[in-house]
């Protein structure tokens, strides 16, 4: 355990905080019958997640790039009796994502937990036309969670995972005019627009949910030391043990407010909230503007209706 998570330990609102571990915000908790989707399974918070919502009895369909990546994510697992199922779903590619769409067509889904996404790339990458992070973290897992819409339960749940990092999003929240960065290029800043994609969306969705049980949210995980800051400045790179020792989540603790947002009881009447440290948290001004998070669900379908 850290230095701030011992000092801060498990306090808020909702009894957790920011060194809670996914073990804890689930104790209890019988997930048996419930089937939860989860993206990037096989590695970091969401082979964790994975891991701890297993043991609760639900059911995982586990996602990752290839389908031998996600079989080995769940050849981890140890108690629970549901079997898992490993798909593959590479969001980078319109074509995998749509195959893992149409794989799932008869199976009813309790919980979409968006866990995957790549960070600040050194240079600038395009896919399909896009710049490669708001294609990945954003568009790809558009598609996925609109492709499955008639597979929600009743009381489903939407999780986005997003990031504190939303507030790098540049001047005006998402760069409609540039959105593939072609001038003046930012790794952070790019990063930054795609976690704000992913907070908007949770909350486009949880707009479209109201009026019924389903719930829609994005999530601040913290700080972990995970291979998603694989391509962070090597001098950052190299103060990484010592962050951890100081300040830096644990994998356990960083999966705990995306597991707490999932499938707690207290979370339910949260939808369209923005989760940090297993609490209702304050987000960017952008992101709290419906008719910024509108625009980009209308960008997002044009974007993926050229693919």
């Amino acid at each position: 355990m850290s230095v701030v998570a011992w000092i801060r330990g498990k306090r808020g609102a909702s009894g957790f905080g920011y060194a809670s571990t996914a073990t804890d915000v689930t104790e209890g908790l019988d997930l048996s019958g419930k089937t939860i989707l989860i993206t990037g399974v096989n590695s970091g918070i969401g082979a964790e997640s994975a891991r701890v919502l297993h043991r609760r009895g639900a059911r995982i369909v586990a996602l990752a790039r290839t389908v031998e990546k996600a079989q080995g994510a769940i050849s981890t697992f140890h108690g629970g009796d549901a079997k898992p199922i490993p798909v593959a779903c590479e969001l980078s590619e319109p074509a995998s994502v749509r195959a893992c769409i149409d794989t799932l067509r008869d199976v009813d889904l309790d919980v979409v937990m968006c866990n995957a996404g790549i960070m600040a790339l050194p240079e600038r990458e395009l896919v399909y036309g896009q710049e490669k992070q708001f294609f990945t973290n954003h568009i790809g897992h558009f598609m996925l969670v609109t492709g499955l819409l008639d597979r929600l339960t009743d009381d489903a749940r939407v999780v986005m995972l997003s990031s504190a990092a939303h507030a790098w999003a540049p001047e005006g929240g998402i760069q409609f005019d540039d959105l593939s960065f072609e001038h003046n290029y930012s790794p952070n800043r790019a990063y930054g627009q795609s976690k704000l994609a992913n907070l908007l969306f949770a909350k486009s969705l949880a707009r479209r949910f109201e009026g019924s049980a389903r719930f829609a949210a994005a999530v601040h995980p913290g700080v972990i030391a995970t291979n998603l800051a694989r391509h962070m400045n090597p001098v950052v790179k190299a103060l990484m043990p010592m962050a951890n020792a100081i300040a830096l989540k644990s994998v356990g603790q960083g999966a705990a407010t995306q597991c707490y947002a999932a499938v707690h009881p207290e979370a339910a009447p949260h939808s369209g909230s923005y989760f940090a440290d297993c609490n209702v948290a304050k987000s960017s001004r952008y992101s709290r503007d419906p008719e910024l998070a509108d625009r980009l669900w209308e960008v997002s379908e044009r974007i993926v209706g050229k693919l």
